[in-house]
């Protein structure tokens, strides 16, 4: 079952609620989005931590072939 935009920013909103954070629908077919994610809490943190930190907040939704989210595109960083 595909995942609506709304969810996604939802559960990463969850661990980030002070992010700005824009979801963008690919494909138009609910599996394939990017995500951008900008938090205060990035600062200090290589990419790798910062992704880690969003794929967290997902709560395993993208694990394995029965994960509800087939694709993300992740952007992260700090505040400029």
């Amino acid at each position: 079952m595909a995942m609506e935009a709304q969810d996604i920013e939802n559960l990463i909103r969850a661990s980030f609620p002070q992010a700005k954070i824009t979801i963008t629908d690919l494909a138009g077919d609910g599996n394939h989005y990017a995500a951008e994610v900008i938090d205060e809490s990035f600062r200090g943190m290589n990419r790798v931590q910062q992704q880690r930190a969003v794929y967290a907040a997902l709560k395993g939704k993208m694990d394995g072939a029965n994960g509800e989210l087939h694709a993300l595109a992740l952007t992260t960083k700090a505040p400029e």
